[in-house]
């Protein structure tokens, strides 16, 4: 799942982007309409988390132009403004949800799952395949029983390889979902992932790497 946090209150954009990361999200941080509109032009989001008093391009023209221009990314309003007609007006504007400052964290990271799950085809909760199971609300995940102690990387690009059923998955496909804009290209953190990753899931081997084209689960 790709998140991106913008608001301009900068402490409280980087605490909820560390938090999103610390559930296995990728998540791009932004401090002003300008900067937001600009990388929701260039990359997929599954879910935009924006305050709607910001400088630059206000959140609202940023939220009307999204949902027109970015129909895939769903919306999530984030703001002081807790009135009855200011949800109404917020809703109005074409967001897919609002929730009011301050928050709970646990209620925000439930709000943008439960928008990300009408981005993507529908899946089940549990993922299943050769033994590997992996139960996302409660990010855990077993093989043949036995509990995989994963981090949030390693967990979710566990979860990106299990989506496809099999099919091989592009690196440029994992750095998309897994990873965030900071992220080089040219890095080899996606290798190294994969290699702790493979050493947790243990004997016989099922995360293989498909030469020239990128990884797959499955015997």
């Amino acid at each position: 799942m790709r998140v991106l946090v913008a608001d301009d209150e900068r402490l409280l954009a980087d605490t909820v982007a560390l938090g999103l990361r610390r559930e296995a999200m990728a998540v791009d941080v932004c401090y002003d309409g300008d900067g937001a509109h600009e990388r929701l032009s260039v990359h997929r989001y599954d879910v935009a988390v924006l305050d709607r008093d910001m400088p630059g391009r206000s959140g609202d023209d940023l939220c009307r132009w999204a949902a027109r221009e970015r129909p895939e990314t769903r919306l999530l309003l984030l703001t002081a403004a807790a009135g009855v007609y200011d949800r109404v007006a917020g809703l109005g504007l074409g967001a897919d949800d609002y929730l009011t400052k301050p928050f709970v964290f646990a209620e925000l990271v439930a709000r943008v799952r439960a928008l990300a799950r009408r981005t993507a085809p529908a899946l089940p909760p549990v993922l299943e395949q050769d033994g590997i199971v992996v139960d996302v609300a409660s990010r855990t995940a077993t093989r043949d029983g036995r509990a995989l102690a994963l981090t949030a990387k390693e967990f979710a690009l566990l979860h990106a390889l299990m989506r496809a059923r099999g099919q091989t998955v592009t690196t440029e496909d994992l750095l998309e979902q897994v990873w965030d804009e900071h992220t080089d290209p040219f890095t080899n953190v996606i290798r190294v992932t994969v290699m702790t990753l493979r050493r947790k899931l243990g004997e016989p081997p099922i995360l293989h790497t498909v030469p020239r084209a990128g990884y797959r689960i499955g015997r």
